[in-house]
């Protein structure tokens, strides 16, 4: 296990990747290399039914400050400059969108064995403050997630969260949306040598009192070739196939049938990422 009970973000971040990663209903290529100077430079596609969208993206790194700037089809430069341990546990980010002079922000993560904590805050007139907390260790945290729009003097997100961590076992209960919401979530690793895992999620939302229950697993089929699937109470059911061709190098088939769709007809998504 880590040390330390990490960020905010992830608490439950086991049980929501099994089933969220990885699964698309677009048509996705993405190719990446690597200069001899350290220059990394990654151009992607998507398809989106009959919209296609590109972007390009260059990432620079010289000894702890690592610069990206990726170009996307509008024509909109988004940079990230990230300042790795200046201090010990500390990292600052500072990001941008060109032409939006409002987009600037500025962020600032701490880990330590015993908190994990993020603070950022945007560059404008008006900024929006956010600022997560987690106290505990590598088996149990507790924290908080908070936004505050000084435009407007409102809290525009408050959030709390309970994550465990006990041999192959995770689980997490957060309460969100001002308390609308609670989530509770949990992955277990059944066999570490096969990568094969179930897990689990249910929320409850107390203003229309609904139910969603999400269930899934994964499993490799050999050490290049892994398979996943989910369903949830609707009985929406998506499943993938993954396989690392060559190094770093994946071809993802997924697909996904929900019987409350009008269509009523299988969707199916194909990722490719290629990195020479």
């Amino acid at each position: 296990m880590a040390k330390g009970p990490g960020l905010y973000s992830d608490i439950g971040k086991k049980a929501r990747d099994l089933l969220n990663k990885d699964y698309q209903s677009d048509q996705k290529f993405t190719l990446s290399t690597t200069s001899a100077t350290g220059v990394a430079i990654t151009t992607s596609g998507t398809k989106k039914g009959e919209l296609f969208l590109a972007d390009l993206n260059t990432q620079l790194k010289n000894k702890n400050v690592t610069t990206d700037l990726k170009v996307d089809t509008k024509s909109n430069i988004f940079t990230t400059v990230t300042v790795d341990q200046p201090l010990p546990g500390l990292k600052t980010i500072v990001s941008f969108v060109l032409p939006d002079q409002r987009s600037g922000k500025l962020e600032l993560q701490y880990l330590h064995d015993y908190a994990g904590i993020t603070a950022s805050i945007g560059l404008n007139a008006n900024p929006v403050a956010n600022f997560s907390g987690v106290l505990g260790n590598n088996m149990a945290s507790i924290g908080a997630d908070v936004s505050f729009d000084s435009k407007t003097g409102n809290f525009t997100k408050c959030n709390a969260g309970f994550g465990f961590a006990h041999a192959d076992l995770t689980g997490s209960l957060t309460l969100n949306d001002k308390g609308d919401t609670l989530s509770a979530s949990y992955y277990h690793t059944v066999n570490l040598l096969t990568n094969t895992a179930v897990g689990a999620e249910v929320t409850h939302k107390f203003s229309s009192n609904e139910n969603t229950i999400a269930m899934g697993t994964q499993h490799a089929l050999d050490p290049l070739t892994t398979v996943k699937a989910r369903i949830n109470n609707n009985g929406k059911t998506s499943a993938l196939i993954q396989h690392e061709w060559r190094p770093k190098s994946l071809l993802t088939l997924s697909g996904e049938y929900d019987p409350k769709a009008v269509e009523k007809t299988p969707k199916f998504g194909l990722a490719l990422a290629l990195k020479p």
